[in-house]
């Protein structure tokens, strides 16, 4: 009989989903957000410049709600988030894609350990899309984000797939992307 297992007991101090210390997996994987260098800029706009470039502030009302992709955490009812078009996948492919997203303001982009899972993943129901080294897409599915991790195995079973795109099922934004890891 399988062990359940509180989500809770996969966190650790950051909030982070972390693998359970004896748990071997074959393939390893590190995930990451946007890079704050790219955006950096956005932060010193005023709101007339934001506006301009069709950037919106917006008051948390809710959480979760508001994932932010450079964190990589749910933003806080009342934080104030920049809310823009950014493209994330940058490739020469009919695949490349952009599409709105939430970065909260006054925050570090995640720095994740390999294997290790942010919380924001496990609560959505998220859509996986694989590409391949010329950003192709060869796999896609949508599964409820507590079953990522073995996902991410049985799609890294395939040694064609480069790296993993996740988005929000539902809405269909971009949440960060998976890349294979050296332990």
């Amino acid at each position: 009989m399988k062990q359940k297992i509180k989500i809770d007991d996969y966190m650790d101090k950051n909030n982070m989903e972390i693998t359970k210390k004896n748990k071997k997996l074959k393939y390893n994987f590190i995930i990451s957000g946007i890079k704050k260098s790219e955006i950096q800029h956005l932060f010193t706009l005023d709101d007339k410049e934001l506006i301009d470039k069709g950037i919106r502030k917006i008051k948390v009302d809710e959480k979760p709600g508001f994932p932010c992709r450079l964190s990589l955490e749910d933003a806080n009812i009342g934080e104030e988030i920049l809310a823009f078009s950014y493209e994330h996948h940058k490739s020469n492919s009919p695949y490349r894609s952009s599409g709105p997203i939430f970065v909260r303001i006054g925050v570090e982009e995640a720095n994740l350990q390999i294997n290790e899972i942010p919380k924001m993943l496990i609560h959505r129901f998220l859509s996986l899309r694989s590409y391949d080294v010329n950003g192709m897409m060869i796999d896609a599915r949508a599964i409820e984000g507590k079953k990522l991790e073995d996902t991410i195995q049985e799609i890294f079973e395939n040694e064609n797939v480069s790296y993993i795109q996740v988005h929000n099922a539902k809405p269909g934004c971009y949440n960060c992307q998976i890349n294979r890891s050296l332990p």
